[in-house]
């Protein structure tokens, strides 16, 4: 409501895009706004994107089900709540379908962040998997790119110090045009 306020006082939009640190087109915007409706055309409507698929009755359940944990839904390899475990639950309890990234998303505004399990095997070896990169990785993994005098720019000529004499573009060529 500040910009309709400096609106009313005669102040320029790109001033008040100046003074509230918003973009000039933005202001703009706001103006016409504000000239053909006011104050009330300014008023905020609310954050955008689609509306949540779950009732408030809904959520409370389901922060409910989250803190009795996984073991107490079916998931008793370890205790940690991932994304695609919750979009699961909630398809099961409400019959609404989720995907991941809604999942997570819903799980941070209920207070709760998604857990990403190591995926690593219970019978790893940690001292096979060290001996093999010292051993066997030093000799596969590929040279590095030869020292010299190269550019990273594919355009970027050489500099003239680098440039042999009879080069195009050589100083020797420009009395010659």
């Amino acid at each position: 409501m500040q910009a309709a306020e400096l609106f009313e006082q005669r102040i320029e939009p790109s001033e008040v895009a100046r003074r509230l640190r918003v973009s000039p087109k933005s202001a703009h915007q706001w103006h016409e706004l504000w000239r053909d409706g006011g104050v009330q055309a300014l008023a905020s409507r609310g954050s955008g994107g689609s509306r949540c698929r779950l009732s408030p009755r809904c959520l409370e359940k389901l922060a409910g089900y989250l803190e009795k944990g996984p073991a107490a839904h079916g998931w008793v390899e370890d205790q940690m709540w991932t994304a695609a475990r919750v979009a699961t639950l909630i398809g099961r309890k409400f019959h609404v379908s989720y995907s991941v990234s809604g999942a997570t998303r819903l799980m941070r505004r209920l207070g709760f962040s998604p857990q990403v399990p190591a995926r690593r095997v219970a019978e790893r070896d940690e001292q096979a998997v060290t001996a093999w990169k010292e051993a066997t990785w030093a000799e596969v993994k590929a040279p590095g790119r030869p020292a010299g005098a190269t550019s990273a720019s594919r355009t970027r000529q050489a500099s003239p110090a680098v440039r042999p004499e009879d080069a195009p573009g050589d100083v020797a060529d420009a009395h010659l045009s």
